[in-house]
Formats: C-alpha cells, sequence, structure tokens
C-alpha cells in the first residue's frame, strides 16, 4: 500500500522537539524544507546544548555546537530556534522536562508538535537514552499544554492553554503512516543542513558524508510513497474520535 501524504496544506505552524543540535538534520530536516518554502512557520526546541557529544570541553562544544545548529536552521528556513540548558547525555523524563516544553508549546502555539520515539529499539540498534527521554517527555508535554491547572502558573504569566492537532514522530517500515515528498532541493537543503554540522561530524570517527547516506535513506522511504525520496513520519491526529 503507498502510505499517503501528510495534510501539510493545512499546517501553519510545526514546532520541533527534540534532544540534542544535529537531531533533526539526520533527514527529517528536509521535510521542515519543503515546508518552510510553503510558508508553514516552524520553530525547533532543543533541550540540551548537546555539550557532551564531542570530546572539547563541554563549555567550548556547547557554543561550538549552538553555532552549528543555528546555521542548519538557517538553511532550511528555521527562525525559530530555543535551546534549553537541560544537561546533555543524562536528559531525565520528569515534571521539569514537561514543564519546559509545555511552555513553549503555549508559547508558539503550533498546531503540528514533532517529536522523537520513546522506544528503546529502533532499526539501527538501541536508541540514546536522551532521545527517549525528549520523545516521552514530549509526548505528554503536548497534552498537558492544553490543560489550564497542569502548570497554572504558567497561565498566569499570560501563556494561555493551547493544543496542538497533530503529533508527528519520525517514522521507517511499517510503523510508518504518512509521507513528505522532498524530492529536489527540499533534500539537497536537508543535506547541507547536515553539513552545517561540520565539527560534530568531523569528531566522529568513520562518519560518513551526508551527501552519501541522507540521499539513500530518502530514495527507501520514498519506494513507500511512489516518489524518489520522502521522509516518512507516524502521524497522530489529536482531534480525530476515536475508532470503536
Amino acid at each position: 500500500m503507498t502510505l499517503p501524504a501528510l495534510p501539510e496544506e493545512t499546517f501553519r505552524r510545526v514546532l520541533c522537539v527534540v534532544a540534542h543540535p544535529d537531531d533533526m538534520e539526520y533527514g527529517t530536516s528536509a521535510a521542515i524544507a519543503r515546508w518552510t518554502a510553503s510558508n508553514i512557520e516552524v520553530g525547533y526546541l532543543l533541550l540540551t546544548r548537546g555539550e557532551a557529544g564531542m570530546p572539547n570541553p563541554p563549555k567550548e562544544t556547547a557554543r561550538l555546537r549552538t553555532a552549528e545548529q543555528e546555521a542548519a536552521c538557517a538553511v532550511v528556513g528555521v527562525q525559530h530556534l530555543t535551546i534549553l540548558d537541560h544537561p546533555d547525555g543524562v536528559l531525565v523524563y520528569g515534571l521539569d522536562l514537561r514543564r519546559d516544553i509545555c511552555r513553549e508549546i503555549r508559547r508558539f502555539k503550533p498546531d503540528v508538535v514533532l517529536g522523537s520515539s520513546f522506544a528503546i529499539e529502533a532499526p539501527w540498534g538501541f536508541d540514546q537514552a536522551d532521545h527517549r527521554a525528549a520523545g516521552l517527555a514530549t509526548l505528554d508535554a503536548v497534552r498537558d499544554a492544553g490543560n489550564r491547572w497542569v502548570f497554572p502558573d504558567q497561565v498566569d504569566e499570560g501563556l494561555e492553554p493551547h493544543s496542538p492537532r497533530w503529533y508527528l514522530v519520525p517514522a521507517m517500515g511499517p510503523n510508518a503512516t504518512h509521507g513528505v515528498d522532498v524530492t529536489g532541493e527540499p533534500l539537497q537543503r536537508g543535506v547541507r543542513s547536515l553539513e552545517a554540522h561540520g565539527a560534530y561530524l568531523a569528531a566522529i570517527p568513520g562518519h560518513p558524508a551526508p551527501a552519501d547516506f541522507i540521499p539513500k535513506l530518502a530514495a527507501m522511504s520514498g519506494q513507500a510513497m511512489g516518489v524518489e525520496h520522502a521522509v516518512l513520519f507516524r502521524a497522530h491526529d489529536l482531534e480525530a474520535r476515536p475508532e470503536l
């Protein structure tokens, strides 16, 4: 069965929540490039500065990776970047994390939230702990943001409750429900966005060049949509009635 396209013509504002600089750039940013080109407003919320991801001293790494993330955002047209200071490598699922994500949802008021998987196993092996903590906290914060009695101090500050309609998680294979055609310019910009993390990639021994593997992954996903290149998602319409 050919996967349908996301109803992106109805998207106005998308908030992407990930643990680290570079998390969006391993393929997903090609979809972001397509959306921003269609005048969809996209914001990134990074929960850490990635300071544990390189052999440099943490403060130096944090500055470097922040600058590289800003450059990556510019490549795909993301003008709203917020980076929090939760500790890299030991991100903790809990109320503090949910509170911070909830705050950004209420502030940015997206109709789509794009999170990360909270599954232990990924197609490439066991997923990193920060990714799982970020994914679960984001899922819960989506619901928190719509309830004025959860983190009511934010409401008192003027951040009114907000309920996004869509919750998306990047997916592959049978877990995917929808896709985004990124053939052409969006894919090229997606590759360049990962290339913007040059110092980080150089610190990973044997890391392949983005131009060598990002198009291959997108081509595999494209087969599921019947297009040349695609990014796949598991999409949840939070306004849909449960099927009985």
